[in-house]
C-alpha cells in the first residue's frame, strides 16, 4: 500500500471510530415527550385558544391533558366546579367553548396529542358513554379522576367503597377501549389506625383496569415519598404531574380542602428551580412504568417563561 493510500485509510478509520464512539455515548433522553396539564394555562386558553396551542408547540410540548367539566359532564359536576371557580379566578374548562373536533384540530395542527383527560366521579359513574366517545375521538387513552369528593373519603370504610367504585369505572372504561386512572391530592397519604388510605385503593382495585397518575407536588406536600410509591406499586402509575416547590411546605391539614392546596400555589416553581430531587423522582417513575410526563404549574404566571423553563429542564434529563 502506498503511503498516500495508507494515510487516507487511516484517516477514514479514525473518523469512523469517532462517529461510532459518539453514537456509543450518545445520551438517551429520560423523557420521550414532554406534556402539559392545561390547568396550567386556563386564562390563556380563555383569551387566545389558538395562540395557546401555538405557544405550547414553540416551547416544545408534545402532549396535553385537558380538564373538566365538559359539555357532557353531569349537572352535579358543573355545580361543583362553579362553586370553586371564584377561588380560582377563572371559569373556563373542558374544551373552552370549542367542540371536541376543534380542540383536536388545534392540538393536531401544532403536533400535539391528547393522551389524557381529567373528569369527575359523577360523570365517570353515570356518563361513561359520552365521556368515552369523546375520549376516543380526541385520542385520549386515559380518563382520570383528579380528586375524590370530601363526602366520599371521611373514613377507611369510605375508601373501601371508593375502591369498589373505581373497579366499576375501570371495567366500564375498559369495555369502551380506554383506561381509568386516579390522580392523587394530599389526602389519603397519612396512616389512619395504622393504614394508609391510598393503600386501600391500590390493594382493593384491579391492576388491569385501575391505574394511577401521581402529582409529585401534592404527594410531597402530603408527606409521602414519590420514589417509594413508584417502587411499591410498580406498573400501576402510568402518568405523572411534574412540579417543583420553592421551599419545603406541607399542608396545614390533610390536603383535602381546596383552601389548603390553593394556599400552596404560590410555592410552585419551574421544574429544576425548586427543592425536589426531580431527576431521582422522574427516573424512578420511568423505571416503574410511567409513560406520560405532564408539567403542571397550576395557573402559572408568565407561562411563556416559566413553562419553557420546565420543558427545557425535563428534556435535558
Amino acid at each position: 500500500m502506498k503511503r498516500r493510500q495508507f494515510l487516507q485509510s487511516t484517516a477514514l478509520f479514525s473518523v469512523a471510530s469517532l462517529v461510532n464512539a459518539n453514537s456509543l455515548f450518545a445520551r438517551t433522553p429520560l423523557i420521550d415527550k414532554v406534556g402539559l396539564g392545561l390547568f396550567s394555562i386556563p386564562k390563556l386558553l380563555e383569551n387566545d385558544f389558538e395562540g395557546a396551542f401555538t405557544l405550547l408547540a414553540k416551547m416544545g410540548y408534545q402532549e396535553v391533558e385537558c380538564f373538566g367539566p365538559y359539555e357532557f359532564s353531569t349537572d352535579k359536576a358543573k355545580a361543583s366546579w362553579n362553586a370553586v371557580t371564584p377561588q380560582l379566578g377563572f371559569k373556563g374548562s373542558g374544551f373552552f367553548n370549542k367542540s371536541a373536533n376543534d380542540f383536536l384540530k388545534a392540538a393536531k395542527s401544532n403536533g400535539i396529542t391528547i393522551p389524557s383527560m381529567h373528569t369527575d366521579l359523577d360523570t365517570l359513574l353515570t356518563n361513561m358513554g359520552p365521556l368515552a366517545e369523546t375520549a376516543n375521538l380526541i385520542g385520549a387513552k386515559y380518563v382520570v379522576l383528579p380528586s375524590i369528593p370530601y363526602e366520599e373519603r371521611k373514613t377507611l370504610d369510605d375508601y373501601k367503597k371508593v375502591a369498589d367504585k373505581f373497579n366499576i369505572i375501570g371495567d366500564a372504561a375498559k369495555k369502551e377501549g380506554i383506561r381509568f386512572a386516579y390522580h392523587n391530592h394530599g389526602y389519603g397519604l397519612n396512616k389512619v389506625n395504622g393504614v394508609m388510605p391510598l393503600d386501600i385503593i391500590f390493594d382493593q382495585t384491579d391492576p388491569t383496569s385501575v391505574y394511577f397518575e401521581m402529582d409529585v407536588y401534592w404527594t410531597m406536600a402530603g408527606g409521602a415519598d414519590p420514589v417509594q410509591l413508584f417502587e411499591k406499586h410498580k406498573g400501576r402509575y402510568k402518568m405523572i404531574h411534574a412540579k417543583d416547590m420553592k421551599e419545603s411546605k406541607r399542608f396545614a391539614g390533610d390536603g383535602g380542602d381546596p383552601s389548603q392546596w390553593i394556599s400552596l400555589f404560590p410555592y410552585m416553581t419551574s421544574c429544576g428551580e425548586g427543592v425536589f430531587d426531580l431527576p431521582k423522582i422522574l427516573t424512578a417513575a420511568k423505571q416503574n412504568g410511567v409513560d406520560h410526563f405532564f408539567v403542571e404549574q397550576d395557573m402559572v404566571q408568565s407561562p411563556e417563561i416559566a413553562l419553557k423553563k420546565s420543558a427545557d429542564y425535563l428534556k435535558s434529563l
